[in-house]
């Protein structure tokens, strides 16, 4: 799956995207509020400024990802890899937070 096509889906209504690969992808300013990507391999993702709240990261692979404002607000982030991620400014509110591999830098 491409960005386009996740965009267009979660515009017509699906939430569900559970063990999607977007590597590298560029996802800045998206709003994808009440998402589920457990399971998700989102290494290198550009998520500056992205809407997560809500969303459904269990397990995702965020290594290397940018999240600079991001809106987690209530997210679960459960089991999620934060090796590497640049979390400055990232509102984290009510978030479900219990990484099991984390180096974040």
């Amino acid at each position: 799956m491409n960005i386009k096509e996740l965009l267009s889906r979660y515009n017509a209504g699906q939430r569900d995207f559970r063990g999607i690969t977007l590597i590298a992808a560029n996802l800045r300013n998206v709003n994808l509020s009440g998402v589920d990507l457990s399971g998700a391999d989102l290494r290198g993702v550009n998520l500056t400024k992205a809407n997560l709240s809500h969303a459904n990261l269990t397990d995702v692979r965020l290594g290397g990802a940018n999240l600079t404002e991001t809106n987690l607000t209530a997210a679960n982030l459960t089991d999620v890899d934060l090796n590497g991620i640049d979390m400055s400014k990232t509102y984290v509110s009510r978030a479900i937070f219990q990484p099991s591999k984390v180096a974040v830098q």
